[in-house]
């Protein structure tokens, strides 16, 4: 009924065992893409606060890195879906902003 045990995955039936690998690095890829963006979006967003960039440039990139840092907390529990379009609209209200400079 179980199965021969997958290597990777002790205790887990081998038919199962790829889909929780992927399952599991969609996890790991949403999470570090959500922290990166995140990131680069306060890095941005500090930049343009120190420069003559209008108030709300930095605003805008301070928002887009609070988006994907949501997107990066969703992914890390499972919710990979939501992540990516969490991560889709924080980039453009980043890109958004960037217009108003």
């Amino acid at each position: 009924m179980n199965g021969p045990a997958n290597s990777d995955t002790p205790g887990i039936p081998e038919e199962y065992g790829d889909q929780v690998l992927d399952a599991r690095r969609a996890r790991w890829t949403s999470s570090g893409t959500g922290v990166l963006l995140a990131l680069a979006g306060l890095a941005a967003s500090a930049l343009r606060l120190s420069g003559s960039a209008p108030t709300l440039v930095p605003a805008a990139y301070g928002v887009g890195a609070a988006v994907c840092a949501l997107a990066a907390v969703l992914g890390s529990r499972g919710r990979t879906r939501r992540a990516l379009w969490l991560l889709i609209a924080g980039v453009m209200v980043m890109a958004l902003g960037d217009q108003f400079d």
